[in-house]
């Protein structure tokens, strides 16, 4: 039976719903569109219960997008109060202790991606009407925004949030050199500035002079999952990462979904909207599918020994979800945490507190990490800041009696330990 053809401009407005959600937040790909629109072709429209259904099944592959999803539905197809619904969930409301519920973060995102443009209503004054409010579990908007998750901001959430992001400078770890340099005091002598200053003062002997090994940043080097359940993290973390290695040339950046790409350059933009709009478009399986053991393979073969020089730290920024095998896996994570000084693994998973290391892809990767760490709101991004500036650059501890306990229950291998 042949495929019956998508009716009318239906094609055309499942590509603007589509768009609809994934300015919203969900990781709508372009194969999921493609998709939506060759099961319709198949399906057929026969009731507005199946066409629901299958743009679901679709568009959306996790329970907790259900919910905004749903709401989408109905206010994008055919809903006859669409714009009178919508501008509620925009207006500003004032908790008292008999209604402190807070309107849910995907009307707002589902706001601002239908109606990006208009401004907020501003409520009229009313001076002579008395609020009661309970400051019990009041909360000032910038905490709110430090502990919002990026996957729920709404449109200037997510703009305040860069902005706060590009204020941070971080200083990376500094690692000794084998070369020295010109010091006020030490435990050298510089018999070469002695020697010039005493030529010129006609060989007196005048005040001594030192120095010290040069220190110099640490290498960086960031592998950036970029998948559909990635897309919103990785794109706040190219934010912070341009912030924070901008003025350091020892870093390096690559982003991952179904092949490696390096993204070195295009983040030494001096504006990061620009540079980071540069890697997006530099790069074709955006908010796509994953390969972490094929990508981590062509960095071992072609970019390790480049860039994993000089004790470098190299910081995976991933969920583990790996659809592959898992052996591979494990087998390129092994190497590459052998190949670096330390292996830092950024995983916004850790948001949940029942979070426990049950998928094949994170079981794989998890025994040779050095540090595991959450990544999904700006308190994260500044923690990781914070433990980079503090990462120690000594040797390792052979002994497996001085390794620390690692995150969830799990121990590093004998011969890692947590910095």
């Amino acid at each position: 039976m042949a495929d019956a053809p998508v009716p009318g401009r239906l094609a055309e407005n499942v590509v603007h719903f589509a768009r609809v959600l994934r300015a919203a937040g969900l990781p709508v790909g372009t194969d999921r569109v493609m998709l939506s629109l060759r099961a319709l072709q198949i399906t057929g429209l026969e009731s507005r219960a199946d066409f629901h259904a299958v743009l679901a099944a679709c568009l959306i592959d996790r329970a907790e997008h259900r919910d905004l999803f749903d709401q989408a539905f109905e206010l994008f197809w055919r809903d006859p109060d669409l714009l009178g619904r919508v501008l509620a969930t925009r207006l500003p409301r004032v908790h008292g202790p008999e209604d402190r519920g807070a309107p849910p973060h995907e009307s707002r995102r589902l706001a601002d991606a239908l109606f990006p443009s208009r401004p907020d209503a501003t409520p009229p004054e009313e001076e002579d009407q008395q609020i009661d409010l309970d400051a019990s579990l009041t909360f000032s908007a910038r905490e709110i925004l430090r502990k919002a998750d990026f996957d729920s901001m709404t449109s200037e959430e997510w703009q305040a949030a860069i902005r706060v992001v590009a204020q941070w400078r971080a200083q990376l770890p500094r690692v000794r050199t084998r070369r020295f340099e010109p010091a006020s005091s030490g435990s050298r002598l510089d018999w070469r500035r002695i020697a010039a200053r005493s030529a010129r003062r006609g060989g007196e002997l005048g005040e001594l002079c030192w120095r010290r090994p040069r220190q110099r940043p640490a290498p960086l080097v960031a592998l950036v999952d970029i998948s559909g359940s990635m897309s919103r993290y990785s794109r706040m973390f190219l934010h912070f990462l341009h912030a924070m290695t901008s003025a350091q040339r020892q870093t390096r950046s690559f982003v991952f979904g179904t092949r490696l790409t390096p993204i070195t350059r295009m983040l030494r933009h001096r504006d990061p909207d620009r540079a980071v709009e540069a890697c997006v478009r530099a790069v074709d399986d955006w908010s796509g599918g994953t390969r972490i053991s094929t990508c981590l393979r062509e960095f071992n073969l072609r970019w390790s020994r480049r860039v994993l020089g000089q004790n470098a730290t190299v910081i995976l920024l991933s969920d583990g979800l790996e659809r592959g095998d898992t052996e591979h896996l494990a087998f390129e994570a092994e190497r590459l945490s052998k190949s670096c000084h330390r292996l830092l693994w950024l995983n916004p998973l850790l948001r949940y507190d029942r979070f426990e290391p049950r998928a094949a892809g994170i079981r794989a990767i998890l025994p040779h990490v050095d540090r595991h760490l959450p990544v999904h709101n700006l308190d994260s991004l500044e923690a990781l800041a914070e433990a980079l500036s503090s990462l120690s650059h000594r040797p390792r501890p052979d002994h497996p009696s001085r390794l620390p306990r690692g995150p969830h229950g799990w121990n590093p291998p004998a011969s890692r330990s947590c910095p």
